[in-house]
């Protein structure tokens, strides 16, 4: 499966640390790439980029000036493109179709989205009817459609983490 994230509208002052966890949740759980528009930062990319050497992965994060030709250039290349949004239809309703799909584009919104994301998505999908985190729609969506992403997954990694119930143990494997 091909999973791909694309956080609209990025705004360095006040998005920084938002747009940060929605490109780490997406790599935790197992996402291929993420995307951001709005205003270039290149504080993330470089944050992620160091998780990534640190912790391992081969997860990609790249702008995008033009959001909206990326849609529609993946939509092209037969992604299903799900909008995440508190107005949409229940995920639980919806989850099963959607996890039949191999190339998933996943949308999360800024300040305020424009209509056309609405309109060219193949769903328009609600974590929850409440007010929420680009944060948690993201985790909770990926984990709905491979609830085996939360399982560690062995990475060529700078540092192994062993799982511990009572205090931090990390191995340096460099």
């Amino acid at each position: 499966m091909n999973i791909k994230i694309l956080k609209l509208d990025h705004r360095p002052l006040r998005d920084k640390r938002i747009t940060t966890h929605c490109a780490l949740v997406s790599r935790a759980f197992k996402a291929n790439s993420f995307f951001y528009s709005g205003i270039q930062d290149k504080n993330i990319e470089k944050n992620v980029l160091e998780i990534n050497n640190k912790f391992g992965s081969s997860f990609e994060i790249n702008y995008t000036q033009k959001p909206y030709e990326l849609v529609k250039k993946l939509k092209k290349e037969k992604y299903i493109i799900i909008h995440l949004t508190m107005y949409g239809e229940n995920i639980t309703k919806k989850i099963k179709e959607i996890k039949n799909n191999k190339n998933i584009l996943l949308i999360v919104g800024g300040p305020k989205v424009e209509h056309k994301y609405y309109e060219i998505a193949n769903y328009n999908i609600g974590v929850t009817n409440q007010p929420h985190s680009e944060v948690a729609a993201i985790a909770m969506i990926l984990y709905l459609i491979d609830n085996k992403s939360i399982e560690n997954k062995d990475y060529n990694s700078e540092i192994k983490i062993i799982p511990n119930n009572d205090n931090k143990n990390v191995i340096n494997l460099k």
